[in-house]
């Protein structure tokens, strides 16, 4: 089998912000997103997928927050697009999807928990992390755990992850922490890029193999004196940033891959189906149950 897990933050954030959503009349303004990601997830329920897990920023902020304050928060959000995460995870949930609604952690350490109990099982394939996220390329691991962005279609293994970024999956985790993430809120350390981060952990793999003195580093890196100078000064926050940027695959998701299986919608996907301004979302999905145990 195959398991899908799904950023729905991501999704709502892109369905919200598509041109083609502002234009469509047919859903109420406030659930339009919400529309768009649900059709899509049952559009890939219809293209064959079987086992799905979702995952939602419930509440933006997560314990991170207390280890950085400036970490991202819901802060400056649209209202419109901030409201409709509840309506989304109750809408998935009567599709008959698992959601995943982090409070005290997030979307993505959900993902990341959802693919370590996935790659566990035997019986699973391939997994496949929905989301173009640089944080969530830390969980893939060779052609088993894959990262697809649903936008782009790109899907990107083990190999893919070391091209795009210049480090193992392993390393991604101490990459962010040098070059920083914008959209969650911490800056990494002053002068250090994604190439120079890239040759470095290339070579030592993570902060703490790095030597102290660029006379020290087996690597050729513009600039290294400053680096290295920067890196000892504020080698504490890089440590805090890395930390930041793990996912937790300890994050409490409950469920095993059987609970992932899609049996069909519940009975309240109707009147959902109806409040999206889109009643064939019902009929399409008790017609694909039906063919499902038919077959």
């Amino acid at each position: 089998m195959i398991v899908h897990l799904v950023d729905g933050t991501y999704e709502l954030f892109r369905y919200f912000l598509s041109p083609a959503a502002a234009f469509d009349r047919s859903a109420p303004e406030e659930l339009r997103a919400v529309r768009g990601v649900v059709g899509s997830i049952l559009g890939m329920l219809e293209g064959g997928a079987t086992h799905v897990g979702v995952a939602t920023d419930h509440v933006i902020e997560s314990f991170r927050n207390a280890l950085w304050p400036q970490y991202k928060t819901g802060e400056g959000m649209d209202p419109l697009l901030y409201g409709q995460f509840q309506p989304l995870e109750d809408a998935l949930s009567a599709l008959g999807v698992v959601v995943w609604a982090m409070v005290d952690f997030e979307a993505d350490d959900a993902l990341a928990a959802g693919a370590a109990m996935a790659a566990a099982d035997t019986r699973v394939e391939q997994v496949v992390v929905c989301t173009p996220d640089k944080d969530l390329a830390q969980c893939v691991r060779g052609g088993r755990v894959v990262q697809l962005d649903r936008r782009t279609r790109e899907l990107r293994d083990e190999s893919g992850v070391e091209q795009k970024f210049g480090v193992a999956p392993a390393s991604i985790p101490d990459w962010l922490a040098l070059v920083g993430d914008s959209a969650d809120g911490y800056p990494g350390l002053p002068g250090w890029g994604a190439r120079s981060a890239a040759t470095v952990l290339g070579r030592y793999r993570h902060l703490e193999h790095i030597p102290k003195l660029a006379t020290e580093w087996d690597v050729s890196v513009r600039g290294a004196l400053r680096l290295a100078t920067t890196f000892a000064e504020q080698r504490e926050r890089a440590l805090l940033f890395r930390e930041l940027a793990t996912l937790r695959t300890d994050a409490p998701i409950g469920v095993d891959v059987d609970a992932l299986r899609w049996t069909g919608p519940r009975a309240e996907f109707a009147a959902w189906s109806a409040r999206l301004g889109a009643p064939a979302l019902h009929e399409r999905a008790v017609a694909l149950a039906a063919a499902r145990v038919r077959a």
